[in-house]
């Protein structure tokens, strides 16, 4: 039973560190980004998009679930 949740608990981490790489990867540097394709013309009075919004949201969301999964897996093993 306890090798079953620990698989599980390995692949949230590795689904977690991909789509954290990936979500870094499509910030904006001090260029327009990749982001800046998809958010068009649609932006918010503080002149952030609300696609880049949203891409923040998600990398501190998996960027959380990381640490979690870091360090649980850092108190079993």
């Amino acid at each position: 039973m306890g090798s079953v949740l620990l698989n599980i608990l390995f692949s949230f981490h590795i689904i977690a560190s991909v789509g954290l790489v990936l979500l870094i990867l499509l910030h904006a540097g001090r260029g327009g980004g990749i982001s800046g394709l998809f958010s068009g013309m649609v932006e918010t009075f503080d002149g952030a998009g609300i696609v880049e919004k949203n891409l923040d949201r998600l990398t501190i969301i998996l960027g959380i679930i990381f640490a979690a999964t870091t360090i649980t897996l850092f108190i079993l093993l």
